[in-house]
């Protein structure tokens, strides 16, 4: 890679793809000829079960893992060309176990969600502060922003890490297992605030781990299994009895909400994987 190539700018476009990617870690691998182009302006939930390649497909998308064949670009270029803070200026990312100093500032970690648009000339922007103002709110935790993260419990620190990915500002929200912690009532507003962020043009992509929420909350549904895509689609596409059992392992009826009309999986009888 020479210095000018390391400098470019993703293209402005949309597109956040990764094609025909080997991902793994150690020699070992968990996806083989992985094709995915994460759907434009849509809340995406990632589903499947443990150690399907979930959190992997998120991970290689966040240029947080590097292919061991394949590619992942945004907007046409490889992001391995691009600047770590121009990739960061597009694409927000919240791994399932993010790491912080525990002495940090709720406000001061909220605020690392600036970081991309800041210079070494330039430490602090015109409407930063306003920004992670914002972003707090949303995410409740404005009363917590003077408390150090050491004081705060799993659910409050989900809460300003959330809060942190609000304030970068960016075209593309990768979420792993963003409703870890979470007691159910926060689930749901972490869940309506995806909503809310695709209604605002964001592009949001979180692996879930409850079949019915992802489908109820979420526009699309991506199903994995044992490393590959095996469905993609609106949540009436996708699920049925027949995938329940092949991907879950359970014998589910499929029923609807009652108040949104999204398909719900009611479970009558647990299969034992041998």
């Amino acid at each position: 890679m020479t210095a000018a190539t390391a400098q470019t700018e993703p293209a402005t476009g949309p597109g956040l793809r990764i094609d025909t990617a080997r991902l793994g870690y150690d020699g070992r691998v968990v996806s083989d000829d992985l094709t995915f182009t994460v759907p434009e302006g849509e809340f995406t939930a990632v589903i499947g079960p443990n150690g399907c390649g979930k959190s992997t497909l998120l991970k290689a998308l966040a240029r947080t893992l590097r292919p061991m064949s394949g590619s992942v670009t945004l907007g046409g270029a490889d992001v391995r060309s691009l600047r770590p803070k121009a990739v960061a200026r597009r694409v927000a990312a919240l791994p399932q176990h993010p790491v912080a100093p525990e002495s940090l500032r709720v406000r001061d970690l909220v605020a690392r969600g600036r970081h991309p648009y800041h210079s070494l000339l330039r430490q602090w922007m015109p409407g930063d502060a306003e920004i992670v103002e914002e972003a707090m709110a949303a995410t409740g935790v404005t009363d917590q922003a003077g408390r150090l993260l050491s004081e705060l419990s799993g659910g409050q620190r989900q809460r300003v890490w959330i809060a942190m990915v609000l304030a970068q500002r960016t075209d593309y929200v990768l979420l792993d297992e963003p409703t870890s912690f979470l007691d159910l009532a926060h689930q749901v507003e972490l869940l309506r605030l995806c909503q809310d962020m695709r209604d605002d043009g964001r592009t949001v992509l979180a692996v879930l781990h409850d079949i019915n929420q992802a489908a109820r909350y979420a526009s699309r549904l991506v199903v994995m299994h044992e490393g590959r895509i095996v469905r993609e689609g609106t949540p009436e596409q996708v699920l049925d009895a027949d995938l329940v059992t092949e991907v879950f392992g359970i014998d589910g009826l499929i029923g609807r909400d009652s108040q949104t009309g999204a398909p719900m999986v009611t479970v009558r009888e647990t299969r034992v994987r041998s």
